[in-house]
């Protein structure tokens, strides 16, 4: 049986999983991610990228880095490598920050996901003081905190309330095919909206939970990006 995301964490003495970690976590509850490996080192790396196929996406893999586009003047994050020159690239750069920060990390590599013609939502669920379990649904991406286009309900929510969610968006026309957009499958969508919400309620170590962008349009939702944090 797998590990336990949460409970190797915990061992770890972090209250923040990895992004691998958070990703495995999505994929208990039926959320989709996409194929990915954690290594160490740039050969590694590189045999990683060709086992997925390319192009793919290396990223710098550690709890305690939550913001990896912003991580090391931009080194976190590298997209859409189609060689093995780009990844060895991109994966040095990665082990330089790590060794030159003091940050214990590793190499995330990970298929590259097609995103044209698709619309970038945040899914999130968060434990707050006031209300307890809660689910957020909004437009996603870079746009996310500027557009702050979003629904909120009290978790657990049936599938009406997902969908309702959506009916509330202002930027709700996207996920209908709006143009070149592919139309999101609704019912799809809804799953994995209630799903985030049980997913909190059953953990109660669990305080947030972050998936941004979840790529939706023509199929499953992807979650490209997670980050769950747990009690302090």
């Amino acid at each position: 049986m797998a590990e336990d995301p949460i409970a190797r964490a915990r061992a770890a003495g972090r209250r923040t999983l990895t992004e691998a970690e958070a990703k495995a976590l999505l994929e208990t509850i039926g959320i989709t991610t996409p194929e990915s490996r954690v290594v160490e080192g740039v050969d590694e790396a590189v045999a990683a990228a060709e086992a997925i196929g390319y192009p793919v996406v290396v990223k710098v893999s550690a709890g305690e880095i939550t913001h990896k586009s912003d991580w090391h003047d931009g080194s976190g994050v590298a997209l859409d490598l189609r060689d093995e020159s780009a990844v060895r690239a991109a994966a040095t750069e990665i082990l330089d920050g790590l060794a030159q920060t003091g940050v214990d990390g590793a190499i995330l590599v990970e298929t590259a996901v097609e995103t044209d013609r698709a619309t970038e939502l945040i899914l999130g669920a968060a434990r707050t003081p006031s209300f307890g379990p809660t689910v957020l649904l909004g437009l996603g991406g870079v746009v996310a905190e500027a557009l702050d286009d979003v629904s909120h309900r009290l978790a657990p929510l049936t599938e009406a309330d997902a969908l309702e969610m959506m009916d509330e968006l202002r930027g709700r026309v996207l996920l209908d095919g709006y143009r070149s957009q592919r139309p999101v499958d609704h019912e799809r969508l809804a799953t994995a909206v209630v799903s985030l919400g049980e997913l909190l309620v059953e953990h109660e170590t669990i305080v947030e939970i972050d998936v941004n962008p979840l790529v939706v349009g023509g199929g499953e939702p992807i979650a490209l990006d997670a980050l769950v944090v747990l009690e302090g």
